[in-house]
């Protein structure tokens, strides 16, 4: 890692490379794709959250005019397994979430699927779908699965831990264990011990553009298919193991994408697309719209979680045990392990144990969102965290820094940290404007103020990047990861620095996955790192190309000419890199540098934040009154990019703090699968936000580049409920902290008192 400070293009604020098209309405989204003699389709879905499939009929859908074809669960290949074997594949279990087979196991759960001549026609086809169903009883949230009288949702499940079954079945499908040292005696040793359950509700992440795929086999036999995703090449092996064709005859063309932030992962519509497809012979359009997905694409789990943690009278922590217990949905494969490995990750510990549950539910299989679990394990953590400095009484950032974690120090999957910034973050947190202004408490008013950490451990994977030189001195760049917020900017950055060029010289694309080598999902705070580190690899690839051109055009002997600060040079003579394309390419060459990189060493990265609040005492409503978000963001390789992810993350997490929640009857019913009554934050909302960003380079970078776009999710939830602990002395241990909810809790503690303790 080079922490070099005379960094000529990392760092800066160019205009970005997507920018134009996107302000003027001229990029090309999903949504936007047609092609020439395109269907229209339209999915069936349950109306229980619980039920067997007795029988579907599809032929008066099938006899309207203007329906092509039609699909059921049954036309989706699916190996038959029994035991846990069924459950340990996990292609099985996309194919039987894509579309239900036997049993439909959530409200919107797709049944069928109809492709026809216009949205209108397919509209009246599934009205014609006749399903027969025989309804089951539901299990609609964690207290429910763990019962001893509980529906057992697949009869085949038995938990696992550590690679050993259960004998009998179960709604839980894995118990994960990480422990170091000994608590008992970690907790015997302590002077306080704070013990507190927590609940958070399922969460939507609230993209703005829905789900889509348009599917187009061709004569030749061969698939193409255009979608918006956060990973093309991902989309790609689905439909293969999930259908069984041969990946070498699929092409996905990515789209721009409105959004995804872990949801968009996988693609709900492109099995059934691609299947009708195949039957129709013509291309197929599938779109969702706003109430498909909330009910049948993958929101945040709903975590209950039980924290312990103990510290000494000096401000240590001696002990801590989490259980952990995350909805996974209908299907295995919740977020808890993120959970389990990041909510202690920020303090130094010498005995912790964390339990994490895997729970089925008969809810839309549960996905990434954003730091996925991690933002429910600081809730408990961080609650306790602050009620453990209360009782010692200890400022809150003073007793977290007594035991913040560092290089060296043991993580909870059992590594160890690196050169981190945690120490560097919190400093700059405590000495920040926001944490040392008073409060503006008068009579009458409940106001607070409080803080939480966060951490997440940024991805690495696999990426690939191609670097093609062009005769007027610019250089395409071809990137494997899809473009969610900013990438192909701060990607082409990092390959002009590499180069010693202008950004504006670089020509960022991502192509379809014929057109360059596989690379992992955007996901994970990767991709500026790990694709990152594709491009310098490729940059540098490409110099070395130019370096050998350059000697056969200036008739030197093999690596003679070197790359300088000025472009390359040999023997006295020298050229820039625009007059070395000139020349390289003048000659009838054509340097292409290329890089397929697995980076060994992603950053850890931590934050805290600081938020102010005001609480009405008649109503229980919170009003976010000042936010300050401190993150070490390892380098700001283009910092409006890092800055707007920081400020679009606690958006998010403010929503998920106080107004955001999926709403279920006791039928497992969603009740509120529109933007209207699913309650996102807006402008109103959320206050002008503050954002510091610490850098403190990642040694497994060459430009030391951290991940940013997950971690801001991470402390919001209980930055939130300390603050409203400040403001009231309830302590919310139940989000979203809506109104009502609130309000319960001062009645409950009695209003007046806390009214007049902290209205002084």
């Amino acid at each position: 890692m080079a922490d070099n400070p005379q960094l000529n293009v990392v760092g800066t604020s160019p205009v970005r490379h997507d920018g134009v098209d996107k302000v003027t309405g001229r990029a090309i989204f999903g949504v936007d794709v047609a092609l020439p003699g395109m269907l229209h389709a339209r999915v069936l879905r349950s109306p229980h959250a619980h039920a067997r499939i007795a029988h579907i009929d599809t032929s008066a859908a099938d006899r309207l005019p203007g329906v092509a074809a039609t699909v059921v669960g049954t036309d989706v290949p699916i190996e038959p397994l029994d035991g846990p074997a069924a459950f340990a594949n996990p292609i099985r279990l996309k194919a039987l979430n894509a579309m239900a087979q036997g049993t439909v196991m959530y409200h919107g759960h797709a049944v069928a699927a109809v492709a026809a001549v216009s949205p209108h026609v397919a509209d009246e086809a599934l009205r014609r779908i006749r399903v027969e169903y025989e309804v089951l009883t539901p299990v609609v949230d964690i207290p429910a699965a763990l019962a001893s009288d509980a529906p057992i949702l697949h009869p085949d499940l038995r938990m696992e831990t550590a690679g050993s079954f259960a004998d009998d079945p179960s709604n839980v499908a894995k118990h994960l264990v990480l422990e170091e040292g000994d608590i008992t005696s970690g907790f015997e040793t302590a002077d306080v011990v704070v013990e507190r359950t927590f609940s958070t509700s399922t969460v939507h992440q609230g993209y703005i553009e829905p789900h889509n795929a348009c599917a187009f086999w061709r004569s030749d036999g061969t698939l193409e298919l255009h979608c918006s995703s956060q990973g093309h090449f991902g989309v790609r092996n689905e439909v293969s193991q999930i259908l069984g064709i041969p990946i070498s005859t699929i092409r996905v063309v990515p789209a721009e994408i409105g959004g995804g932030f872990g949801g968009k992962l996988t693609n709900y519509v492109a099995i059934p697309a691609v299947l009708l497809a195949q039957r129709s012979g013509r291309p197929v359009k599938m779109s969702m719209d706003r109430r498909e997905t909330l009910l049948a694409t993958g929101p945040a789990p709903a975590a209950r979680i039980r924290a312990r943690l103990g510290a000494t009278k000096d401000g240590r922590l001696t002990a801590a045990h989490l259980e952990m217990h995350y909805e996974a949905g209908a299907f295995p494969g919740s977020s808890v392990g993120g959970g389990a490995n990041c909510g202690l990750a920020p303090y130094r510990l010498e005995n912790f144990r964390v339990d994490g549950y895997d729970v089925l539910v008969n809810k839309p299989k549960s996905q990434a969102y954003r730091a996925p679990g991690a933002p429910q394990a600081a809730f408990a953590v961080e609650s306790v965290m602050d009620e453990l400095s209360d009782d010692l009484g200890f400022d809150p950032v003073e007793f977290r820094l007594r035991n913040a974690s560092a290089e060296g120090d043991i993580r909870p999957n059992g590594t160890r940290f690196n050169h981190v910034g945690n120490i560097d973050q919190m400093r700059a947190a405590q000495s920040s404007q926001h944490w040392q202004a008073p409060l503006a408490r008068s009579a009458g008013r409940l106001i607070g103020r409080g803080v939480a950490c966060g951490y997440w451990g940024n991805g690495g994977g696999t990426s690939s990047a191609v670097a093609r030189l062009n005769r007027d001195g610019s250089v395409t760049l071809l990137e494997s990861s899809p473009d969610i917020g900013g990438t192909r900017t701060s990607i082409a950055m990092q390959l002009a620095e590499t180069l010693g060029i202008d950004v504006s010289q670089v020509h960022p694309r991502v192509p379809d996955t014929d057109s360059i080598a596989e690379g992992g999902n955007t996901a994970g705070s990767r991709t500026t790192f790990a694709t990152g580190w594709a491009a310098i690899d490729a940059g540098r690839n490409l110099q070395q190309h130019m370096c050998r051109a350059l000697d056969d055009v200036w008739e030197l002997e093999p690596e003679t000419v070197q790359v300088t600060d000025a472009g390359f040079a040999a023997n006295g003579r020298v050229a820039d890199f625009a007059k070395a394309a000139q020349l390289i390419i003048g000659e009838g060459e054509a340097p292409v540098g290329s890089s397929v990189s697995s980076p060994s060493l992603p950053g850890n990265a931590f934050a805290t934040h600081v938020v102010d609040v005001e609480v009405d005492p008649e109503t229980g409503k919170v009003d976010v009154l000042r936010y300050t978000a401190v993150h070490d963001v390892g380098r700001a390789v283009y910092p409006p990019y890092a800055e707007g992810q920081i400020e679009g993350g606690v958006a998010q997490g403010i929503g998920w703090a106080l107004t955001e929640a999926y709403a279920y009857d006791s039928e497992g019913h969603l009740l509120n699968a529109s933007l209207l009554d699913y309650r996102m934050p807006t402008s109103l909302d959320v206050p002008a936000l503050e954002t510091i960003m610490v850098e403190v380079p990642n040694p497994g970078h060459p430009y030391g580049v951290r991940g940013v776009g997950e971690l801001p999710v991470v402390p919001p939830l209980a930055a939130l409920a300390n603050a409203i602990h400040d403001a009231t002395g309830v302590r919310v241990t139940e989000l979203p902290a809506s109104p009502a909810r609130v309000l319960a809790a001062l009645n409950a503690a009695g209003a007046s008192h806390s009214l007049s303790q902290k209205g002084t």
